[in-house]
């Protein structure tokens, strides 16, 4: 097994684009051939556009984008420039008078930090396609990472910069990638190691602590956490799998969260997991589903680490 290019999966292009002074943007995963996609929300606070329509039982067997952004439930208007710029090329179900692609979307919420009415939009989200390529895809504060932040237990006085990550494997002629934008209520810990490597800051900001401890210790107070969290992200891999499939992988890859996010999964998280399959290479899925939790861990790190200090908040590297 080696690590690879998440764009080296054959049909697949990302793209970003952000309002950097605003402090916000969107990230694109087009899949213009389809896409076998499934998908799993975890959190309680999720901001989702067509997680109905992958689902098993309804009838479309594929989505031809995934669109993350952030703007909390008004970034989901971005996903409305991926459907005209995927029309324009003809790309979606045939209904006869014209195509209607299949673009899946979720947000995180980003509005505390840089400029709260800067928002993605169409125009955005059509920036984000013509950027879209299958060279490898920039990480840490772009796209949907511009205003990605963590440990905000105590409130964004204390948060950390977090962003974008992006980690993928090749095993054999099986690919699987993970791309996520870490925006999590909770502290970030190192996959393989455990170490803590972002979250909740010291008073004096010279020092991480422990969410998940400091929660415990106020389990009796009543306090609102309000719902500016969520980490948001999606599967890629060249599996041939069906949707049914692919939501499984979707839920399995939110291990990959667990094992490096806590809390997770919390009231005020919206966590959500999409998962894309271009169907390819033959293969087992719990072995997919076992390497998308790898992945996504690993990706996790990666948006943390390749942050930068920005909107008033320090990043991992500063401390």
């Amino acid at each position: 097994m080696h690590e690879i290019s998440i764009t080296d999966i054959r049909g697949i292009k990302i793209g970003h684009a952000q309002d950097s002074r605003g402090g916000t943007g969107c990230t694109v995963i087009l899949c213009e051939n389809g896409a076998a996609t499934g998908v799993d929300v975890r959190g309680s606070a999720p901001a989702g556009r067509e997680t109905d329509a992958v689902k098993p039982g309804n009838i479309c067997d594929v989505a031809h984008a995934v669109m993350l952004s952030g703007g909390s439930a008004y970034g989901l208007d971005a996903a409305a420039g991926v459907m005209e710029y995927l029309e324009k090329r003809g790309v979606g179900f045939d209904v006869g008078m014209t195509v209607v692609p299949i673009v899946c979307g979720a947000s995180i919420f980003d509005l505390a930090v840089g400029d709260s009415s800067a928002r993605p939009d169409r125009v955005m989200g059509r920036a984000a396609c013509e950027n879209a390529s299958s060279q490898p895809v920039p990480e840490g504060n772009v796209g949907a990472g511009t205003g990605a932040s963590i440990g905000k237990l105590m409130g964004t006085q204390r948060a950390m910069k977090s962003g974008l990550g992006v980690y993928a494997v090749q095993l054999g002629d099986l690919q699987v990638g993970a791309l996520v934008t870490v925006n999590a209520l909770g502290d970030v810990f190192d996959l393989d190691t455990g170490r803590q490597i972002g979250g909740l800051l010291s008073e004096d900001k010279k020092y991480l602590c422990n969410s998940e401890e400091l929660m415990y210790r106020k389990y009796s107070a009543d306090k609102n956490y309000f719902a500016g969290n969520t980490t948001i992200g999606c599967i890629v891999t060249n599996a041939k799998l069906d949707k049914t499939q692919m939501m499984k992988i979707a839920s399995m890859a939110h291990d990959g969260m667990a094992r490096t996010i806590r809390p997770v999964h919390t009231w005020a998280d919206g966590d959500s997991v999409f998962a894309m399959a271009t169907g390819e290479v033959t293969a087992d899925a719990n072995a997919v589903g076992t390497l998308a939790a790898r992945v996504m861990g690993y990706a996790i790190n990666r948006g943390v680490q390749k942050a930068s200090g920005e909107y008033g908040l320090i990043c991992a590297s500063q401390l």
